[in-house]
């Protein structure tokens, strides 16, 4: 069902994203980058392509990243690779059973397997080069607070499986699509994957015409007809963002009420973003007082430096730049070429809304 809020784990559970699902299947590359913005359904794409493949594992970085308070560390990586293990199906499973229960440290019991401490992500690395596996990595970038070398650790992995593991192939899915460009640093000499050739897949919003689609469709497999003003009125609101587009015909389903059910939305995209935007204000306070400059039409360079001022935030212009280009980077933000003067815009337009009640 389009409306159902959990991340899709089948392909006729998407819409919209057969070539997509296509490219990540059919990739050679030994990395492959799945970016978009948030709530823009990469997740779902992830995962269904990883299910359409008995080889495929899922990781998912973020939780690691909260489960271990911040710092993810090779056992935290270990209990994920665990899980995964654990899912997995078929004689894939039963084959990396067989060569992981040699290993020291491992232990299978019934038809579940556990890894202690002791044993090396490598050691599984090679079992799972075996089948060929495909491990999908969801919000990849927070890898970076792995280890105690910013990630460098990882990174090491990533290259060593690359030149020594030819059937395993990755796919690294991010949100704050520069960052993780910077994290894996394939253009820095001093990153062990520099030079390493990958390919990306970007996941873009729908358009207008397919936002409208969807929720068409949508209440039609929920047997309801929907005023084509209703329609319009939501994709307006909301642009093509399908995380916000289920909220709003899972609500308007309910009550039928459209102003009602648009508010909802964006008072459940404020909690969500509310706690994404004190994680950035955690990095630094001025990264929100720049996303509220831009959401205020202060979206020039030095509109937004004045903005910064009036709150009492005198910023040096080498700084202001780096804190801009970073928000770039984290998907935040993207400029805008279309006039005679360079602007900067909020990417998604419930983030904008819900800066400017802020």
């Amino acid at each position: 069902m389009l409306f159902d809020p959990r991340p899709k784990k089948r392909r006729e559970e998407l819409f919209d994203r057969e070539k997509e699902i296509e490219q990540l299947i059919d990739t050679k590359e030994p990395l492959t980058l799945l970016l978009g913005i948030r709530r823009v359904g990469k997740s779902s794409l992830l995962r269904v392509t990883l299910n359409e493949l008995e080889n495929g594992v899922y990781i998912d970085a973020r939780k690691m990243y909260f489960d271990s308070g911040g710092w993810i560390t090779s056992e935290s990586l270990i209990r994920e690779f665990e899980s995964a293990l654990n899912a997995l199906r078929g004689t894939v499973r039963g084959k990396v059973f067989e060569t992981l229960g040699h290993v020291r440290g491992v232990s299978i019991s019934g038809v579940r397997i556990e890894l202690t401490r002791e044993v090396r992500v490598s050691t599984v690395l090679e079992a799972l080069n075996d089948v060929g596996a495909v491990i999908g990595i969801d919000e990849a970038q927070y890898l970076r607070f792995y280890g105690s070398r910013g990630g460098k650790e990882f990174l090491a992995l990533l290259a060593y499986s690359y030149d020594n593991l030819d059937n395993l192939r990755f796919i690294l899915s991010g949100s704050e699509v520069g960052l993780l460009h910077d994290f894996l640093g394939i253009d820095n000499y001093e990153s062990p994957l520099y030079g390493r050739s990958h390919r990306e897949v970007v996941l873009k919003p729908f358009s207008k015409e397919l936002s409208m689609e969807f929720l068409r469709r949508g209440f039609s497999e929920i047997g309801m007809e929907v005023p084509s003003e209703v329609i319009e009125g939501a994709v307006g609101f909301l642009d093509g963002v399908p995380g916000w587009l289920v909220e709003f015909g899972r609500k308007y389903a309910e009550t039928q009420d459209l102003k009602g059910s648009l508010e909802y939305v964006f008072q459940r995209a404020k909690g969500f973003l509310n706690g994404e935007l004190k994680e950035l204000e955690r990095r630094s306070p001025r990264y929100v007082l720049i996303l509220e400059a831009i959401a205020r039409g202060h979206n020039r360079w030095e509109l937004i430096r004045d903005y910064m001022a009036s709150r009492g935030h005198n910023v040096p212009k080498s700084r202001l730049a780096k804190l801009i280009k970073n928000l770039e980077k984290m998907s935040w933000i993207e400029a805008d070429f279309s006039s005679d003067r360079k602007r900067y815009r909020i990417i998604d337009p419930v983030i904008e809304r819900v800066l400017m009640e802020r």
